[in-house]
Parts: C-alpha cells; structure tokens; sequence
C-alpha cells in the first residue's frame, strides 16, 4: 500500500478526490488536512468529514488548518462548489470532532513517524498550499518523511480563476512560490496536475447513476450530477480526483520535466504558473537564475482514471 495524506479546501471535486483516496485498497490515507480556498475552513472541515463518513473511514485523522492565505483575503469559489462547499447537497452531516492538532503539526508529527520507519509518505495538496509552505518552513526536516508531492494547481495554458491563473495558485501565489523553493532546496520530487489535464478525466451522467448500494456510492453519483449542472454538460469531471488517481496509477499520467515558477506581482498574472518550456541552452543561461524543476502533467488517459475512480467509489 502506498501511504497518503491529501491537503483540501473540500468542495465538489475535493470530495471526488476523497472517496478515491479512503476507498482505494492501495493506499493508506494516514490523515487529511483542511485549509480555507473553495470555502471557508469551517465548512471545509464539515465537508471533510462528511465525506470520509460517506466512505467509511471515521478513523482518518482530520485537522483544521490555515484558514485564510499567507497574505491576500481568502476568495470563495460558492459559485462552482454551492454555498456550503459541497452542492447543497441534502446529505447527513458529519458530527465527529476534528484532531486536537492544528494541520501543520499533525502533517509533521505523520511525516516525522514515517522518516522514522521509512514508510515515506505521498502529500497530495489539492488545495491552495498554505499548509504546505507553513509546514515546510516551520518543519523543513519533515522532508525526510515525504516520497513526493502531488499537487493539483497551476497550468501550463490558460488559468480559470483569471485568465492568467489557476484557483489553487491565485488564492495564495507566495505560498506556491515557497512550496517550490523549499522542494527544490530540500530535493523534494514535485508533480503538477494542473489545468491541462484537470478536466479531461470525465463520468458521464448515466455511469453516475448506476452508483449504489453504499454511502460512498450514493455520494459519488450525486457529486457528478452536481458537477454536470454547474457546467451544463452530460457528465462531470472528478478534477481533483484526477490527482489522486495519478498516485494510484501513474502510467495513466503523460508529464515533462520543466522549470517552473510563480508569477507574484504582475497586475493581470499574478498567481500564473510560468512553465518553462524553451531549450536547455536558454533555460541554463536564465538571468533570473534557476528554477524548481518539476514534473508537469501534460496529458491524461481520461476514460482509464475515469474507470479507476467508479470501480473504487462503488
């Protein structure tokens, strides 16, 4: 099994992401952490543990992280994920308490517990990376817990929070921007699914609803009809999900190794993703110095992750 923990701001898609990650036999989820992006932390932390009831892992520790950037106002996307983070949905609400730990401290005190046994450790960040840059200050020897990181965030085209910039990244840029130099400096490997791919993995509507028989199930097919309303359409991508399935079965991920950066201050860019795609010559003689270079995805088998996700949450 490969050991996991996954960074949300739960709405639609993270709860796709979610219910892969809790259900799929070859992972051990050993904890999720929650950060404020798609809504804010109090709802992020309900939805969080709604949907781990929903999959039946009550036992995943969940812990209440930053609730807003490091140094813009946090801004909500209620209108792709409904006002409470997950569609509206009418569904049973968890009530179990959260892990006394604040994020970061439990992501150390896992990460600190797996350097120990060398059962390193997957962080999957499908989130603004907050969390994640707090912790890898405050804790840079937690890198010796870490086999990778596979973040959902960024592309190399166009944006969607602006046309520049993908939500994850626009909401706290300087945090991406330390992820990246703390990964490089600490030799951490790094993956980018981003935009690219994000929304090629797609259920349709008909194979949503033949989900049933378990919560999970229920859930998942009420999450892609949610999904497929939003954007008007026959089906619905499991974005975030798209990361997890990556970790699951990485042969389904086509990816580059480019030199990446995070576009801080410019006026209509700010939070874009820079991927550096020119040649080697040009890249070694940058006047800006180097780059965290990190594997991007760049293309996807949709219908094959597609196929893994409905297997799982069924």
């Amino acid at each position: 099994m490969k050991p996991v923990i996954l960074d949300v701001d739960t709405g639609l898609d993270d709860a796709c992401a979610l219910l892969l990650a809790a259900r799929h036999p070859e992972l051990d989820l050993k904890a999720v952490t929650c950060v404020g992006g798609n809504v804010g932390i109090d709802d992020v932390v309900r939805n969080t543990l709604t949907v781990l009831d929903a999959a039946g892992r009550p036992d995943v520790p969940v812990a209440r992280g930053a609730a807003v950037p490091l140094i813009q106002p946090v801004r909500s996307a209620r209108h792709v994920h409904g006002e409470d983070g997950l569609g509206d949905l009418d569904w049973p609400r968890s009530t179990r308490p959260t892990d006394p730990r604040h994020a970061v401290e439990l992501l150390h005190d896992v990460l600190r517990d797996a350097a120990a046994t060398g059962e390193l450790i997957t962080l999957i960040p499908l989130a603004p990376l907050t969390n994640i840059a707090l912790l890898l200050r405050t804790y840079p020897e937690a890198a010796r817990g870490l086999r990778e990181i596979v973040f959902m965030g960024g592309a190399a085209g166009i944006g969607n929070a602006t046309a520049a910039a993908e939500f994850n990244i626009w909401t706290d840029p300087e945090a991406a921007a330390i992820v990246l130099a703390a990964a490089k400096d600490l030799g951490i490997a790094v993956t980018m699914y981003g935009l690219d791919v994000f929304y090629d993995v797609v259920v349709t509507l008909d194979q949503a609803r033949a989900l049933s028989g378990s919560p999970s199930a229920e859930l998942a097919c009420k999450l892609i009809e949610k999904r497929s309303e939003r954007y008007q359409s026959d089906g619905g991508s499991i974005g975030d999900g798209g990361a997890v399935c990556a970790v699951i079965d990485p042969s389904g991920l086509t990816t580059q190794q480019y030199p990446v950066r995070i576009e801080l201050s410019g006026s209509w860019s700010r939070g874009r993703t820079i991927v550096d795609t020119r040649g080697a010559s040009d890249v070694a003689n940058d006047l800006q110095g180097p780059a965290a270079t990190i594997r991007v995805a760049t293309a996807v088998d949709g219908k094959r992750y597609a196929e893994l996700w409905l297997a799982t949450v069924s």
